[in-house]
Protein backbone atom coordinates (compact mmCIF):
# COMPACT_ATOMS: atom_id res chain seq x y z
CA UNK A 1 0.00 0.00 0.00
CA UNK A 2 2.96 2.32 0.60
CA UNK A 3 3.84 2.27 -3.10
CA UNK A 4 0.23 3.08 -4.00
CA UNK A 5 0.31 6.00 -1.53
CA UNK A 6 3.47 7.40 -3.14
CA UNK A 7 2.05 7.00 -6.60
CA UNK A 8 -1.20 8.71 -5.55
CA UNK A 9 0.78 11.57 -3.99
CA UNK A 10 2.69 12.13 -7.24
CA UNK A 11 -0.39 11.93 -9.46
CA UNK A 12 -2.39 14.09 -7.11
CA UNK A 13 0.31 16.75 -7.07
CA UNK A 14 0.55 16.69 -10.85
CA UNK A 15 -2.96 16.35 -12.25
CA UNK A 16 -4.76 18.49 -9.65
CA UNK A 17 -2.80 21.65 -10.44
CA UNK A 18 -4.76 24.55 -11.90
CA UNK A 19 -2.03 24.91 -14.55
CA UNK A 20 -2.73 21.38 -15.80
CA UNK A 21 -6.44 22.11 -16.26
CA UNK A 22 -5.64 25.40 -17.95
CA UNK A 23 -2.93 24.25 -20.35
CA UNK A 24 -3.78 20.60 -21.08
CA UNK A 25 -6.28 21.54 -23.85
CA UNK A 26 -3.62 23.64 -25.58
CA UNK A 27 -1.05 20.86 -25.13
CA UNK A 28 -3.40 18.37 -26.79
CA UNK A 29 -4.01 20.69 -29.73
CA UNK A 30 -0.29 21.38 -30.15
CA UNK A 31 0.63 17.68 -29.97
CA UNK A 32 -2.10 16.79 -32.45
CA UNK A 33 -0.81 19.34 -34.95
CA UNK A 34 2.83 18.38 -34.38
CA UNK A 35 2.10 14.66 -34.67
CA UNK A 36 0.07 15.19 -37.84
CA UNK A 37 2.87 17.26 -39.36
CA UNK A 38 5.35 14.51 -38.53
CA UNK A 39 3.05 11.92 -40.10
CA UNK A 40 2.84 13.91 -43.33
CA UNK A 41 6.48 15.01 -43.67
CA UNK A 42 8.45 12.20 -42.06
CA UNK A 43 6.29 9.19 -41.19
CA UNK A 44 7.52 7.03 -38.34
CA UNK A 45 8.28 3.38 -39.13
CA UNK A 46 5.55 0.92 -38.27
CA UNK A 47 5.60 -0.30 -34.69
CA UNK A 48 3.47 -2.23 -32.25
CA UNK A 49 1.50 0.93 -31.46
CA UNK A 50 0.74 1.56 -35.14
CA UNK A 51 -1.12 -1.77 -35.22
CA UNK A 52 -4.79 -1.19 -34.42
CA UNK A 53 -4.86 -4.52 -32.58
CA UNK A 54 -2.36 -3.46 -29.91
CA UNK A 55 -3.45 -4.14 -26.33
CA UNK A 56 -3.99 -0.50 -25.34
CA UNK A 57 -6.20 0.16 -28.34
CA UNK A 58 -8.27 -3.03 -28.13
CA UNK A 59 -8.80 -3.21 -24.36
CA UNK A 60 -8.70 0.47 -23.39
CA UNK A 61 -9.27 2.97 -26.20
CA UNK A 62 -12.05 1.01 -27.89
CA UNK A 63 -13.99 1.17 -24.62
CA UNK A 64 -12.53 4.45 -23.35
CA UNK A 65 -15.84 5.91 -22.24
CA UNK A 66 -16.68 2.73 -20.32
CA UNK A 67 -13.38 2.87 -18.42
CA UNK A 68 -13.82 6.57 -17.70
CA UNK A 69 -17.37 6.15 -16.35
CA UNK A 70 -16.53 3.06 -14.27
CA UNK A 71 -13.75 4.91 -12.43
CA UNK A 72 -15.30 8.38 -12.23
CA UNK A 73 -18.60 7.11 -10.85
CA UNK A 74 -17.22 5.84 -7.49
CA UNK A 75 -14.67 8.68 -7.36
CA UNK A 76 -17.31 11.40 -7.72
CA UNK A 77 -19.68 9.62 -5.34
CA UNK A 78 -17.11 9.13 -2.58
CA UNK A 79 -15.34 12.50 -2.76
CA UNK A 80 -18.48 14.59 -3.20
CA UNK A 81 -20.36 12.83 -0.39
CA UNK A 82 -17.31 13.10 1.89
CA UNK A 83 -17.21 16.87 1.34
CA UNK A 84 -20.93 17.68 1.36
CA UNK A 85 -22.71 14.81 3.11
CA UNK A 86 -25.67 15.46 0.81
CA UNK A 87 -26.94 12.53 -1.24
CA UNK A 88 -28.98 14.85 -3.46
CA UNK A 89 -25.92 16.89 -4.39
CA UNK A 90 -23.97 13.70 -5.11
CA UNK A 91 -26.69 12.47 -7.47
CA UNK A 92 -26.70 15.86 -9.16
CA UNK A 93 -22.96 15.70 -9.68
CA UNK A 94 -23.15 12.11 -10.93
CA UNK A 95 -25.44 13.36 -13.67
CA UNK A 96 -22.27 14.74 -15.30
CA UNK A 97 -21.69 11.14 -16.41
CA UNK A 98 -25.12 11.07 -18.09
CA UNK A 99 -24.32 14.35 -19.82
CA UNK A 100 -20.96 12.95 -20.93
CA UNK A 101 -22.65 9.79 -22.21
CA UNK A 102 -25.10 11.90 -24.22
CA UNK A 103 -22.21 13.91 -25.72
CA UNK A 104 -20.36 10.69 -26.59
CA UNK A 105 -23.46 9.17 -28.21
CA UNK A 106 -24.43 12.26 -30.22
CA UNK A 107 -20.90 12.78 -31.50
CA UNK A 108 -20.61 9.11 -32.46
CA UNK A 109 -23.84 9.37 -34.47
CA UNK A 110 -22.63 12.57 -36.14
CA UNK A 111 -19.28 11.01 -37.10
CA UNK A 112 -20.98 7.90 -38.49
CA UNK A 113 -23.44 10.00 -40.48
CA UNK A 114 -20.71 12.19 -41.94
CA UNK A 115 -18.72 9.14 -43.04
CA UNK A 116 -21.88 7.63 -44.58
CA UNK A 117 -23.01 10.68 -46.55
CA UNK A 118 -19.51 11.55 -47.80
CA UNK A 119 -18.49 7.96 -48.60
CA UNK A 120 -18.61 5.47 -51.43
CA UNK A 121 -17.89 1.75 -51.75
CA UNK A 122 -14.76 0.76 -53.67
CA UNK A 123 -13.39 -2.53 -54.91
CA UNK A 124 -9.96 -2.06 -53.29
CA UNK A 125 -8.17 0.03 -50.64
CA UNK A 126 -6.60 1.97 -53.53
CA UNK A 127 -10.10 3.37 -54.18
CA UNK A 128 -10.42 1.73 -57.56
CA UNK A 129 -13.79 0.87 -59.09
CA UNK A 130 -16.81 2.36 -57.33
CA UNK A 131 -19.46 -0.22 -56.41
CA UNK A 132 -22.59 1.90 -56.65
CA UNK A 133 -24.90 -0.96 -55.75
CA UNK A 134 -23.71 -0.77 -52.12
CA UNK A 135 -25.16 2.34 -50.47
CA UNK A 136 -23.86 1.99 -46.91
CA UNK A 137 -20.70 0.97 -45.06
CA UNK A 138 -22.09 -2.23 -43.55
CA UNK A 139 -23.36 -3.59 -46.85
CA UNK A 140 -20.12 -2.59 -48.57
CA UNK A 141 -17.98 -4.49 -46.04
CA UNK A 142 -20.26 -7.54 -46.12
CA UNK A 143 -19.73 -7.81 -49.87
CA UNK A 144 -15.95 -7.47 -49.56
CA UNK A 145 -15.77 -3.81 -50.56
CA UNK A 146 -13.90 -0.89 -49.00
CA UNK A 147 -15.87 2.13 -47.78
CA UNK A 148 -14.15 5.50 -48.00
CA UNK A 149 -15.65 8.71 -46.59
CA UNK A 150 -14.66 11.59 -44.34
CA UNK A 151 -13.81 9.65 -41.19
CA UNK A 152 -13.67 12.12 -38.30
CA UNK A 153 -11.25 10.74 -35.72
CA UNK A 154 -13.33 9.23 -32.93
CA UNK A 155 -10.14 8.51 -31.00
CA UNK A 156 -9.08 12.18 -31.08
CA UNK A 157 -12.54 13.22 -29.88
CA UNK A 158 -13.01 10.67 -27.11
CA UNK A 159 -9.48 10.70 -25.71
CA UNK A 160 -9.53 14.51 -25.56
CA UNK A 161 -12.92 14.57 -23.86
CA UNK A 162 -12.11 11.79 -21.37
CA UNK A 163 -8.71 13.17 -20.33
CA UNK A 164 -10.07 16.68 -19.76
CA UNK A 165 -13.10 15.40 -17.87
CA UNK A 166 -10.96 13.31 -15.51
CA UNK A 167 -8.65 16.24 -14.79
CA UNK A 168 -11.63 18.49 -14.07
CA UNK A 169 -13.18 16.00 -11.63
CA UNK A 170 -9.88 15.39 -9.84
CA UNK A 171 -9.77 19.08 -8.90
CA UNK A 172 -11.92 18.11 -5.91
CA UNK A 173 -8.84 16.58 -4.31
CA UNK A 174 -7.75 20.08 -3.24
CA UNK A 175 -10.48 19.82 -0.59
CA UNK A 176 -10.44 16.12 0.31
CA UNK A 177 -8.76 15.30 3.63
CA UNK A 178 -9.12 11.75 4.97
CA UNK A 179 -7.75 9.71 7.87
CA UNK A 180 -5.06 7.36 6.53
CA UNK A 181 -6.41 4.55 8.72
CA UNK A 182 -9.92 4.88 7.30
CA UNK A 183 -11.17 2.64 4.50
CA UNK A 184 -12.37 5.75 2.63
CA UNK A 185 -8.77 6.91 2.35
CA UNK A 186 -7.76 3.59 0.80
CA UNK A 187 -10.64 3.69 -1.67
CA UNK A 188 -9.99 7.27 -2.81
CA UNK A 189 -6.23 6.69 -3.03
CA UNK A 190 -6.76 3.62 -5.21
CA UNK A 191 -9.14 5.54 -7.47
CA UNK A 192 -6.70 8.44 -7.77
CA UNK A 193 -3.99 6.05 -8.97
CA UNK A 194 -6.34 4.33 -11.40
CA UNK A 195 -7.64 7.60 -12.82
CA UNK A 196 -4.13 9.02 -13.03
CA UNK A 197 -2.85 6.08 -15.05
CA UNK A 198 -5.98 6.13 -17.18
CA UNK A 199 -5.34 9.79 -18.01
CA UNK A 200 -1.75 8.96 -18.97
CA UNK A 201 -2.99 6.17 -21.26
CA UNK A 202 -5.53 8.51 -22.89
CA UNK A 203 -2.92 11.21 -23.56
CA UNK A 204 -0.38 8.66 -24.82
CA UNK A 205 -2.85 7.03 -27.19
CA UNK A 206 -3.95 10.49 -28.35
CA UNK A 207 -0.33 11.11 -29.37
CA UNK A 208 -0.19 7.72 -31.12
CA UNK A 209 -3.33 8.62 -33.04
CA UNK A 210 -1.71 11.90 -34.08
CA UNK A 211 1.43 10.28 -35.52
CA UNK A 212 -0.01 7.06 -36.97
CA UNK A 213 -3.67 7.42 -37.97
CA UNK A 214 -6.11 9.63 -39.90
CA UNK A 215 -5.28 12.77 -41.83
CA UNK A 216 -4.92 16.25 -40.37
CA UNK A 217 -8.46 17.48 -41.04
CA UNK A 218 -10.02 14.35 -39.53
CA UNK A 219 -7.99 14.77 -36.35
CA UNK A 220 -8.68 18.51 -36.18
CA UNK A 221 -12.44 17.91 -36.28
CA UNK A 222 -12.20 15.06 -33.77
CA UNK A 223 -10.14 17.10 -31.31
CA UNK A 224 -12.41 20.12 -31.81
CA UNK A 225 -15.49 18.08 -30.89
CA UNK A 226 -13.71 16.85 -27.76
CA UNK A 227 -12.76 20.38 -26.75
CA UNK A 228 -16.27 21.68 -27.40
CA UNK A 229 -17.78 18.89 -25.31
CA UNK A 230 -15.43 19.74 -22.43
CA UNK A 231 -15.66 23.53 -22.59
CA UNK A 232 -19.39 23.57 -23.25
CA UNK A 233 -19.92 21.70 -19.98
CA UNK A 234 -17.14 22.52 -17.50
CA UNK A 235 -16.29 25.90 -18.99
CA UNK A 236 -19.84 27.17 -19.50
CA UNK A 237 -22.93 25.15 -18.54
CA UNK A 238 -21.65 23.73 -15.22
CA UNK A 239 -20.99 27.28 -14.03
CA UNK A 240 -24.75 27.86 -14.08
CA UNK A 241 -27.13 26.99 -11.24
CA UNK A 242 -29.37 24.81 -13.46
CA UNK A 243 -26.65 22.24 -14.18
CA UNK A 244 -24.86 19.26 -12.59
CA UNK A 245 -22.38 21.80 -11.23
CA UNK A 246 -18.63 21.74 -10.74
CA UNK A 247 -16.74 19.57 -8.22
CA UNK A 248 -17.30 21.05 -4.72
CA UNK A 249 -14.46 23.31 -3.68
CA UNK A 250 -14.09 26.33 -1.45
CA UNK A 251 -14.82 29.34 -3.65
CA UNK A 252 -14.52 27.06 -6.66
CA UNK A 253 -16.94 29.02 -8.80
CA UNK A 254 -14.96 32.26 -8.63
CA UNK A 255 -11.70 30.48 -9.28
CA UNK A 256 -13.19 28.57 -12.17
CA UNK A 257 -14.65 31.66 -13.77
CA UNK A 258 -11.35 33.50 -13.43
CA UNK A 259 -9.47 30.51 -14.88
CA UNK A 260 -11.56 30.43 -18.05
CA UNK A 261 -11.52 34.19 -18.53
CA UNK A 262 -7.72 34.32 -18.63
Amino acid sequence: MEHVERCAWFLRGTLVRVAVRRYLPWALVASMLAGSLLKELSPLPESYLSNKRNVLNVYFVKVAWGWTVCLLLPFIALTNYHLTGKAGLVLRRLSTLLVGTAIWYVCTVIFSSVEHYTGSCYQSPALEGIRKEHQNKQQCHREGGFWHGFDISGHSFLLTFCALMIVEEMAVLHEVKTDRSHCLHTAITTLVVALGFLTIIWVWMFLCTAVYFHNLSQKVFGTLFGLLGWYGTYGFWYLKSFSPGLPPQTASLNLKQDSYKK
